[in-house]
This record gives structure tokens, C-alpha cells and sequence, in this order.
């Protein structure tokens, strides 16, 4: 070349991890030499009608708000990109691709806020993603052993092997000389029903018989084995004593809300779709029989557990008690922490706040949620206006505000459910916390979907089929997005007079 001339370099690059292949090094010369063959337009091509064709079933469109567009857009690249394809063996963790935070472990973040989105959009993703549980279910049996339970307990941050890869002691943030007792993976519970909860909500809407048989009911099974054992009797109760909820400001305490509900659903689950297999494919239901040792004593015990399990609700208002014993804990005077740019756990210490009434991310609303068909208007309200002003909304945890926009969306409110939905926007866009470097929020991104298609939108599903309720801030002009439920796409088109939703396929 000579000087001043343009010189226009093409870079091919294969690129192979040793759990691709026992010769990695020969196999990505070999990718390089086949893009090189291809050539660069050839290659960009290719990516455009990939991509085009993941955005026209999976687009979230809103008019009228820019901030609102760009965040979702950038959510769904990041699950995108993150998203098992041809592999089942491995799950999205809890950073996405996008930075080494967590060191890639899996937490319920990807069952219950990501993997909605892709059982509605990409449910082919969605079961891959299933069975990394299904290939971890050996890891899962091994934590129950080693705690003294049958069954399957699924760890509360899982890798490869689906064993326990939780902390135990990390460095004070504060004071790196000190450290700090991670109770999460002895503990937090409630991600083996969690997982079950999954399991069930993809077999609902995408009519997978085939994967419930044989990988759903299975696990739901196992886990459900476990949940037996760690239920204690007392006085002609049962109580689910000593664990952490998703509210993680408060730990060792009895008869969380969310954990007991959620196992009490996971139950009676168990023992449904056990008889289901029993009428629908009674060959697997006797080799379960015998390879899980169910028998008519063990589900029993499981119907006595769930008819009896502690639920702390007052009968007259429906108001639920987050765990034993919330009630009694000091308020927070929330005026005298306007100006603060910490948690609130940052301000108190991890054990004075566990003497307060102060909610790390939505625990009960996270509940109500997700069995959102379960409870009256009425139950909705009255929990509604007790935890959502005693919540950490701004530098609590960023799985909340979400959860929250969906939650104001149930109660009628959209405009306040606009701003936490803006809070959960804001989080990755603006570097709120001061901690993206660490990765992006998944869980968070994730709920922002669920609030725009749950919440805003209002999609449900009745009587086989799905329905919508919308309920748009008055900042958008319209929202439209497509889902696909039992093998049939549809398209959701919303104003702020008119909506409707009709079959593509």
C-alpha cells in the first residue's frame, strides 16, 4: 500500500470453549477458514435476517416514550445473546454476557423474571433452559443428601453441576477486612418451587406434554420430596422454620409468606400432576413410583402438609404477615432518609435492619403476582398499601421496582406504576447504583417485560386462552408486542382508546 492510502483489514475469528469439543484450537481455525470462504457481506447478511427474524416475533414496540423503548430493546439483546440455542446444559446467569458479577452463577433470577419472555416468544430457548435444571437435578439431590432431606434442593447460586456454589463468607464492602456470613445458599429456600413454578407455567402455555412427562413432573416430584421433610409438625401444624425470602434484609425467619405459599402451590402441584401422569402416561407413572419410592404414605403427608401449613393472613382483611413476627418490628421514619444514596441496609447494618419494617424487594407482592388469579381485589389492596411504602425501592434490590410497576398495574394505578417501571429502566442505562461494571441487572430487565406485558398490558391467561387488560401510562401513545401460546402467535396491539389482539398463525 502506499502512503495516505485506505487500507481495509477483514478480521475472521472462530471462536470455541473446551466444552465444545476435545480440540477446540483445530475447530475454530476451521470456523475461521469457513467465514473467510463466505465473506464479510455474506456474513452480515446472514446476522441481519437472524436478527430480523428474533425481532418480529419477539419486538416490544411503545410510542411516545423513548426511555422506555430503548430499555426494553436493550433487554431483550441481552437475553438474546445470553440464551442457550444449541446447548441444554447451560442457563443465563444472573449478568447476562455482560460482566463477570456473580462469576456466572444461576439464581432464580432467570425461572422467574427472565424465563417468561422466552416461554412466550422463544419457548425452544425456554426448554433448553428448562433442562440445564433437569441436567443439574443430580447436583440438586446431592444438597439435599448432604442437609438431611430426600429429594432434590436445588442451590440458591448453581454452575455447571447444579451443587452449591454460594459464598459462605464474602468481604465487608465497607471494611474488606471484615467479613460478612452469606446465609443464601443454606437457606433461601424457595428457589427449588421457584424452579417447579417454571416448569408448570411453560407446560401451561406452550401444551409440552412430552416435557412435562418426562422432565417437568419428575422434578416437581423430587423437589417436592424435600419440601415433606423440611416441613415441621407442630401442634397439628406445619411450619417452615429458620430460611430467608426474597426480601434478603431479613434473615433467619419462620414461616415466610412467599417460601410457605409457594410450597403449599408446589404440593398440591406434586400430587395433581402425579394423578395426571397416573390417567395420561401410566407406564412413567410406575417407573416414578419406584425410582422416587412414592408412595400412598408419602403423598399423603404431602396433602396433610399443604392443608396445614402455616399461612399468616388475617382472616378479616386478607393483610398477610410477611414472616413471624414482621408486625412487631420498629417502622422505619422514611422522612429522615429523603437524601440518602444507600440501602437502607447500607445505613442500619445487616442486624439492625433485620429489626425494621423495611423490605429489601418484593416479597408478598412477589407473591400476589405470580398467583395473581388466586386473590380478590380486595387481598390485592390491603397488601398492596402495606408493603409498598415500607419497601427499599430506590437502593434496595433491583429485582423490586419491576415487580412493583406490575403490581401498581393490578391495582389500577399506572401511572405510579410508571415510576417504577422508570426506576427498573433506569438501573443498567444510568448506572443507578454505581455497579454496572459488574454486569447488567438480568432479573431486573427481565421484569421490565413482565411489567410491560403483564402489567401494563394486562395479559392473562382464562379458559384456554390468552386475554388482556390494558392499562398504559398516559406517557405512551400505544405498545404492541407478539407472544406465542399453545403453538399459536399472537399480535397485541394497544392505544389509549382502543387495544385488540388477534392470530397470526
Amino acid at each position: 500500500s502506499q502512503k495516505g492510502e485506505t487500507v481495509i483489514i477483514e478480521k475472521y475469528v472462530g471462536i470455541v470453549t473446551s466444552r465444545d469439543t476435545e480440540q477446540p484450537l483445530s475447530l475454530a481455525i476451521r470456523m475461521a477458514n469457513s467465514a473467510a470462504k463466505l465473506g464479510y457481506d455474506e456474513l452480515v447478511w446472514g446476522n441481519q435476517v437472524y436478527w430480523n427474524e428474533f425481532w418480529n416475533q419477539s419486538d416490544v414496540i411503545i410510542r411516545g416514550d423513548e426511555l422506555a423503548q430503548i430499555a426494553i430493546r436493550h433487554a431483550l439483546f441481552q437475553f438474546r445473546i445470553a440464551a442457550p440455542i444449541d446447548d441444554e446444559t447451560v442457563s443465563i446467569g444472573a449478568k447476562s454476557l455482560s460482566g463477570f458479577g456473580y462469576r456466572g452463577h444461576v439464581f432464580w433470577d432467570t425461572e422467574i423474571f427472565i424465563l417468561p419472555f422466552f416461554t412466550l416468544t422463544q419457548p425452544e430457548i425456554s426448554r433448553n433452559l428448562l433442562m440445564y435444571r433437569y441436567h443439574t437435578l443430580p447436583g440438586a439431590r446431592r444438597k439435599a443428601k448432604k442437609n438431611g432431606y430426600s429429594g432434590a434442593q436445588y442451590s440458591w447460586e448453581s454452575a455447571e453441576t447444579g451443587d452449591e456454589v454460594t459464598p459462605t463468607w464474602v468481604p465487608d464492602p465497607a471494611n474488606p477486612l471484615n467479613l460478612i456470613r452469606i446465609w443464601t445458599g443454606d437457606i433461601e429456600i424457595h428457589i427449588s418451587s421457584d424452579i417447579a413454578f417454571a416448569m408448570y407455567q411453560y407446560w401451561q402455555i406452550t401444551g409440552d406434554d412430552d416435557f412435562w412427562c418426562n422432565v417437568g413432573i419428575p422434578i416437581v416430584l423430587e423437589t417436592a420430596k424435600f419440601y415433606g421433610d423440611r416441613a415441621e409438625a407442630e401442634n397439628g401444624q406445619f411450619s417452615i422454620r429458620d430460611v430467608i425470602g426474597p426480601d434478603e434484609y431479613h434473615e433467619h425467619v419462620d414461616n415466610n409468606i412467599y417460601t410457605n405459599r409457594m410450597i403449599q402451590w408446589h404440593l398440591a402441584t406434586a400430587i395433581k400432576a402425579f394423578e395426571w401422569l397416573k390417567i395420561n402416561y401410566p407406564s412413567k407413572y410406575k417407573l416414578l413410583q419406584q425410582e422416587l419410592n412414592l408412595s400412598g404414605e408419602r403423598l399423603t403427608h404431602w396433602k396433610n402438609v399443604q392443608d396445614n401449613l402455616v399461612i399468616l393472613q388475617e382472616q378479616d382483611t386478607g393483610l398477610f404477615e410477611q414472616f413471624e413476627g414482621f408486625f412487631s418490628l420498629k417502622e422505619v421514619e422514611w422522612h429522615q432518609y429523603q437524601d440518602r444514596s444507600k440501602s437502607m441496609q447500607e445505613i442500619l447494618g445487616i442486624e439492625e435492619t433485620n429489626k425494621y419494617q423495611v423490605i429489601k424487594q418484593a416479597d408478598v407482592i412477589m407473591l400476589l403476582c405470580l398467583l395473581r388469579n388466586e386473590y380478590a381485589a380486595s387481598t390485592w389492596k390491603v397488601n398492596w398499601e402495606y408493603y409498598n411504602p415500607r419497601t427499599d425501592h430506590t437502593y434496595g434490590s433491583s429485582l423490586g421496582p419491576a415487580i412493583h410497576a406490575w403490581a401498581a398495574c393490578e391495582m389500577g394505578q399506572p401511572n405510579l406504576a410508571y415510576d417504577h417501571f422508570t426506576r427498573a429502566a433506569s438501573v443498567d442505562l444510568f448506572d443507578v447504583r454505581k455497579n454496572a461494571g459488574d454486569g447488567i441487572h438480568a432479573a431486573s430487565a427481565g421484569g421490565l417485560w413482565q411489567a410491560i406485558v403483564f402489567g401494563f398490558a394486562g395479559l392473562n391467561f382464562k379458559e384456554g386462552q390468552p386475554v388482556i387488560n390494558p392499562r398504559l401510562p398516559e406517557q405512551w401513545d400505544s405498545l404492541s408486542f407478539s407472544i406465542q401460546y399453545r403453538n399459536t402467535q399472537y399480535s397485541v396491539e394497544i392505544t389509549q382508546t382502543d387495544y385488540c389482539i388477534r392470530t397470526l398463525i
